[in-house]
């Protein structure tokens, strides 16, 4: 398994759109509400064969009120 992290910077006003969105589609392991650049901070876990970009660009960045997105993508946990 591949895990990553997506920062999300939401539409004004649509942060608790975007997470309820989020959740409602069963695809973030975790999500978390934000200080700063952006506004929600979501973590995935994809197979080891699933394409990380593909992942973000059709499952999340599609979802209404998303303005703008980074990922992280980690390598190893300690």
């Amino acid at each position: 398994m591949k895990t990553f992290f997506v920062q999300i910077k939401c539409d004004l006003g649509k942060s608790y759109e975007v997470a309820s969105a989020l959740a409602d589609a069963e695809i973030a392991s975790e999500i978390y509400s934000t200080a700063g650049n952006y506004d929600l901070l979501a973590k995935f876990y994809v197979d080891d064969e699933e394409d990380v970009g593909h992942f973000v660009n059709e499952k999340v960045q599609h979802l209404p009120g998303i303005k703008d997105t980074f990922t992280v993508v980690t390598f190893r946990a300690f």
